[in-house]
């Protein structure tokens, strides 16, 4: 009862048209030990002045008693109790007093004040009314951005399954008011921020407030967050009255940025009507929403960010808010520019730009780089993040404060690419969060042809933020005001929490999908619409103009300067003849430094490494067992396996000060249980060791981390950190080989041609594991064939120098055979002069083979990464009397050859592993071709002869031999599947395989 009783002090309704009052200061009263703070508000309907015993000292007194009735009615005489329940109800305070109860007929006077108490109103119908009010305010803060005014064409293309919002003046009975209400004064409740400095509002001013806050330009979606600070947050923010207020000063830069945002596409259209730009018209105020977070970022002390975006208004982006040269972007559309620099270029809608420049409304240095990409729309995004995780990881910012990502999207890419959830789900991992990304999506309402009801499932393109609980922020494009209002709200956000946030510009597409595109076949409703709409720059400068914030001769002026600007830029541009790339390089290295040791020290550093590998370096830390005896057998290791080799290989680059990152799923440990790079505690949870972090006190960091159960987003994530810096190993390992398969588009689009298309060299290394192990066709082959496919090496020519075909590759492809050979291939990837991707092909049931063991002296000074590994046995002896030379690669070479010492026929079957397979090693190839001239040449693999080497090798081969000598075939026929999912079928395949590698009369049919 004390509870309702004090609820109801604080809730109590006044009508408008009463004289309300006296409110005292809330003070702290102890209850059971504890402070509570009670906020009464004693409500009257006759003024104070016509009850004398309220006026003076009295009311002092009265006072006291009514806080101490609050805290315990019965702490007070009982008239008292009936003066301060009445008065709660409603009634005057000289209606509220009754005579206590005479001495003689207690009983009496009892019956009367309970009958007095009675008449009261009815104190539930009070509490109703009051949660009513919160459940109204509740359902402006989770539903009103469905009746906001967001679309600017105002054409509803978004679907709330026809249900009823139920919002508004007319709607209050929904929640039990009626409106008759209207004019009732309520306190407000905790939960909205709508008051300002008032704490109680009439129903009317109440919902009107709302509608302001979340009905007209701005919709926000907020309340399925889970954090009740951030939620109160966002309510402060779009609650207080008149928080949208700007300066004199604020309007004019907005307008300005909206002249040059607006004039540089009609530039374009008007000197290349008829070429694609994909141009900006109808969202013209991204330029201005952009350059707010900018600005505001850069002010919360952000010196870097790093965007990544779609190509509609790309080139305007580029222009206004990267500030590249305009007349580098005019002479684009010069289609007689010759180009001179390496690689075969890109559209100049994919192109990017890295520039560093003073923010004129700071006045501090910001860097930003707008990253090149392909069509392949979202594709960028976890690309965007991995460079900005990169640049954080080298300057130390382990909170994101100077270091931020801005990603753009379209509405139907944003909704329909499974990468922008695979992107999202990595935005708080401790290895992948880069601390909060500003997402804006250009919302058209259309994707290329097609309507949002046929493309996603959800009411907004949006949806798929709120896994992350990222608030998302609707805004009407159109009103510019609101635009700029709403990106500074993200970009606190982005400072305040470091987490996403969403800003959804709701726009419209002046043009088809391109400006050569026709609409009206596709959507002919819409774009009569569009062709009616006026622009939005028209519509902001009618309302400054009408506001008198800006006269029409300075707005005449500064249209008249910009395209004077636009004039002399393309007057320039002209003067261009050649096209250079270089002069888009979205991610240039500050520079290059190998750092080498001496060699003497290598024998050293390996040792100790080997020491790391075999121990833990942290005190009390308890292993598992079965650990421990693996830990125990590399100490007393003589020869070096797989796991020793990459440990190896890992241990001295670290030492040289080279960072290492290894990403990929159960990458820690190993797939297949080999590398246990992460030691965990086994009484201690979430205790873990590193060994590797211990080698040496000024060694660079190693990371390693198991990545979410993504290869799109994850491998696009690696790619970015490695472009940040040349110096850096950065590895990604596919749980087994063809989960590249879901990453291809990376691979395809970025991986392969990324130096041909944007001269951006990347180091990164893929590793994939990769055998015919009879466990099924899932996870046997990493499907090699694709990556040999895509090598731009020409296989009819011989090259002059193994090092010009390193630099001159797209890419490099190895399949080690030894744990020494993956080893040094490692370190290559850091000592050579320049950069390439590296695709390994690793092996699975070589990773315990024990003949695939190297010595510790095959890694000493003086070795080095072989190429081609040549047969050392008896062959060698009587190079003319061997009578076939089986060329392979990867694990079948121990499969030949323990067929060959079954067989017994050491001495006139050689057998050479080309250990690198691109660039192809022409020159010791021929070596061995020509060391055995009576041989007949032979590729052997384990894959299907429509997968695995063979076509790739084959014409190389040729080649080398002048086509002087057939080159024949030893592995599976052609099939669909990698693999037999049957044990038997497997053995049957590869011992038939062998007995055809072995038969020396195998071929004499066809020869």
């Amino acid at each position: 009862m004390q509870h309702l009783r004090t609820t109801v002090a604080r809730l109590r309704p006044i009508t408008a048209t009463q004289t309300v009052k006296s409110q005292s200061q809330a003070r702290p009263m102890a209850v059971g030990g504890a402070l509570r703070t009670f906020e009464p508000m004693r409500s009257y309907t006759t003024s104070v002045s016509a009850e004398p015993f309220m006026n003076g000292t009295s009311s002092n007194y009265v006072e006291e008693m009514y806080y101490a009735w609050l805290e315990n009615p019965r702490s007070v005489h009982k008239s008292w109790d009936i003066i301060f329940r009445n008065a709660n109800a409603g009634v005057s305070p000289g209606a509220a007093y009754q005579s206590p109860p005479p001495l003689g007929g207690a009983a009496l006077g009892l019956a009367n004040a309970q009958a007095m108490v009675g008449a009261q109103p009815n104190m539930e119908k009070l509490v109703e009314d009051h949660l009513a009010v919160q459940s109204l305010v509740r359902a402006y803060q989770v539903r009103g951005h469905h009746i906001a005014k967001l679309d600017p064409l105002d054409i509803g293309v978004i679907d709330f399954d026809e249900s009823p919002v139920m919002l508004g003046l007319k709607k209050v009975g929904f929640y039990g008011l009626d409106e008759s209400d209207l004019d009732k004064v309520f306190r407000l409740p905790t939960t909205t921020f709508i008051g300002g400095s008032e704490s109680v509002l009439p129903l009317k001013e109440i919902i009107s407030r709302l509608e302001m806050a979340y009905c007209q330009s701005i919709g926000v979606e907020f309340m399925f967050i889970n954090d009740l600070e951030q939620c109160q947050w966002i309510r402060q923010k779009f609650e207080r009255p008149g928080v949208m207020q700007f300066t004199l000063e604020e309007k004019r830069t907005l307008l300005t940025r909206m002249v040059r945002s607006t004039k540089f596409e009609e530039f374009l259209q008007r000197k290349w009507s008829s070429e694609k730009r994909f141009g900006l018209e109808g969202c013209e105020s991204l330029i201005p929403a952009l350059k707010t977070i900018i600005d505001k970022s850069s002010m919360n002390g952000v010196e870097s960010i790093i965007m990544g975006m779609p190509h509609r208004g790309r080139l305007n982006v580029l222009a206004n808010v990267i500030h590249k040269e305009l007349d580098q972007i005019f002479c684009q559309f010069d289609s007689k520019l010759e180009a001179a620099d390496e690689g075969s270029g890109d559209v100049k809608y994919h192109l990017g730009m890295w520039h560093r420049r003073i923010n004129r409304v700071t006045d501090r240095n910001i860097t930003l780089s707008l990253m090149a990409n392909p069509s392949h729309l979202e594709a960028v995004d976890p690309v965007v993040q991995g460079k900005t995780k990169a640049e954080q990881f080298y300057c130390g910012d382990t909170e994101g404060k100077r270091v931020m990502s801005i990603l753009l999207h379209g509405d139907a890419a944003f909704a329909g690419q499974g990468v922008v959830y695979e992107t999202f789900h990595l935005s708080d991992l401790p290895s992948y969060t880069t601390h909060g990304t500003v997402h804006v999506v250009v919302n058209n309402q259309v994707g290329f042809t097609t309507d949002p009801r046929v493309a996603r499932s959800s009411s907004y393109p949006t949806d798929v933020a709120k896994v992350v609980n990222a608030p998302i922020f609707h805004v009407n494009a159109d009103d510019p005001e609101a635009v700029m209002y709403v990106c500074n709200v993200a970009a606190e956000w982005r400072a305040t929490f470091h987490k996403d946030v969403v800003v959804d510009l709701v726009c419209y597409r002046r043009n088809g999908h391109n400006e050569m595109d026709e609409p009206l076949f596709t959507q002919p409703l819409m774009y009569k619409q569009i062709k009616k709409q006026k622009g939005v720059l028209q519509k902001y400068s009618e309302k400054l103009l009408a506001e008198g914030a800006v006269s029409r001769q300075d707005y005449e002026e500064e249209i008249a300067k910009y395209d004077k600007i636009c004039e002399e830029a393309h007057a320039r541009s002209k003067d261009e003849k050649i096209l250079h790339i270089k002069h888009w390089l979205d991610s240039p290295w500050p520079g290059q430094c190998v750092k080498g040791i001496y060699m003497y020290m290598l024998k050293s550093i390996i040792l100790s490494t080997g020491y790391i590998a075999s121990s833990v370096p942290v005190e009390d830390f308890t292993l598992h067992r079965g650990l421990s005896r693996i830990l125990k057998g590399r100490t007393a290791m003589r020869v070096c396996d797989w796991a020793l080799g990459e440990y190896m290989a890992f241990g001295s680059l670290l030492k040289e000060g080279t960072h290492i990152r290894l990403s990929g799923q159960d990458v820690e440990r190993g797939t297949f249980s080999h590398r246990h790079h992460v030691l965990h505690d086994q009484k201690i949870d979430r205790r873990i060791c590193i060994p590797m972090n211990h080698i040496s006190p000024n060694q660079a960091p190693y990371t390693v981390c198991n990545s979410s159960l993504s290869e799109y987003g994850v491998l696009g994530f690696e790619l970015g950190f490695a472009m940040a810096s040349p110096n850096a190993l950065v590895l990604w390992e596919a749980q087994f080989g063809d989960f590249n398969n879901t990453a291809q588009c990376i691979i395809d689009q970025f991986i392969c041609p990324g130096q041909a298309k944007w001269v951006r060299q990347n180091g990164i290394v893929l590793l994939l594991p990769h055998g015919m192990e009879g466990m099924g066709p899932e996870h046997s082959s990493a499907r090699p064939e694709r990556f040999l496919q895509m090598c731009n090496e020409d296989p009819d020519t011989y090259p002059e120098f193994a090092v010009r075909q390193l630099y001159d590759c797209n890419w490099i492809i190895v399949n080690c055979s030894t744990p020494a050979n993956y080893f040094h291939i490692l370190r290559r990837q850091i000592l050579q002069a320049f950069r390439k991707p590296l695709i390994v092909i690793t092996p699975k049931s070589l990773l315990r083979h024990p003949e695939a063991k190297s010595s510790f002296d095959d890694m000493l000074p003086g070795t080095h990464f072989q190429r081609l590994i040549p047969d050392s046995g008896p062959v060698c002896e009587n190079p003319e009397a061997v009578k076939r030379i089986v060329f392979c690669t990867g694990k079948v070479y121990y499969e030949l050859t323990r067929e060959r010492n079954n067989r017994g026929n050491d001495d006139i079957v050689a057998i050479a592993r080309i250990e690198q397979l691109s660039p192809f090693p022409f020159d010791q190839v021929k070596v061995e071709t020509d060391r055995y001239p009576n041989a007949d040449l032979v590729w052997c693999q384990e894959e299907h002869k429509n997968q695995g080497y063979y076509d790739y090798v084959k014409p190389r081969l040729r080649t080398t031999v002048d086509r002087t000598r057939p080159v024949w075939y030893a592995g599976r026929g052609p099939a669909a599947a990698p693999a037999t999912g049957n044990k038997a079928a497997h053995l049957v395949e590869l011992q038939r395989f062998l007995d055809t590698a072995f038969n020396l009369d195998a071929f004499t049919e066809q020869s």
